[in-house]
């Protein structure tokens, strides 16, 4: 009896020191995320798996599990480039999102008939095809696709516009356009001192800095809030759980992103 008891014990101090060592990791190096929503297609599809690098922008109490970590502001950090795939967490919503960088602090950003404007200028914008995925139920939240080509029956090719956007430094990535919305004509949003601009690659279909908080969406990001940046895909799955490996994408293991 006093053996198993010992057996016990043991197994528990394991099981204790193994959740350590994760938290450990997932803190300060490199933290599991899920794509669960459509808003950055098709540069990252929902149910691709990525690991956030928490190296690339330094560490703030938001780095921890709940908020928790002890850190006065930001230490050991490093400033986001213009372009980053990031993973912050919401600043009123305790909830992570995933976008793209857009407006560094001091930036003038505007949309005009869908085209992006930083400090005053158009954001050059190349025809690109197609993008084209099954119009079905997608992921843990089993929401449909937009498509331009509405509507659209179960199963029926789900279509839209795929341009390729170059911003300032000559970064050049995918983004989408279902349809003319009223987020295609904004006004001029002036990004404060310490804070960020996102928006989603699927720019119909996003909830980002273009809507204020108040208003349900993100709104200005500080930078206490930034969580990491995305460099890879690392597996995917087009099914409901990441577990059914049959889903699985076999042209996404790894797959840098841009």
């Amino acid at each position: 009896m006093a053996e198993k008891k010992e057996g016990i014990l043991e197994t528990i101090k394991t099981i204790f020191w193994a959740l350590i060592i994760a938290g450990i990791f997932r803190t300060l190096f490199f933290q599991p995320f899920w794509i669960p929503t459509g808003s950055m297609k098709d540069t990252l599809l929902i149910g691709d798996f990525v690991f956030v690098n928490k190296m690339a922008y330094g560490y703030s109490r938001h780095s921890c599990p709940f908020s928790a970590c002890p850190f006065p502001g930001r230490i050991l950090g490093s400033e986001p480039e213009r372009g980053d795939i990031v993973v912050f967490r919401h600043p009123t919503l305790a909830t992570d999102y995933v976008k793209r960088l857009i407006g560094l602090p001091g930036d003038r950003i505007q949309m005009k008939d869908g085209v992006l404007y930083i400090n005053d200028e158009a954001m050059p914008q190349e025809p690109a095809g197609q993008f084209i995925e099954t119009f079905e139920r997608q992921g843990s939240f089993g929401t449909t696709p937009l498509c331009a080509n509405r509507p659209v029956g179960q199963g029926g090719d789900c279509i839209k516009e795929r341009l390729i956007e170059t911003l300032p430094g000559g970064l050049e990535h995918s983004i989408l356009n279902v349809y003319n919305q009223p987020l295609d004509n904004t006004n001029v949003f002036t990004v404060p001192e310490g804070n960020y601009f996102f928006m989603g690659d699927n720019r119909d279909n996003s909830t980002d800095s273009r809507v204020s908080q108040r208003a349900g969406g993100v709104g200005m990001v500080p930078e206490e809030f930034l969580l990491g940046r995305v460099d890879r895909v690392m597996f995917s799955s087009a099914g409901k759980r990441l577990v059914y490996f049959w889903t699985w994408r076999g042209d996404r293991f790894f797959h840098k992103v841009e």
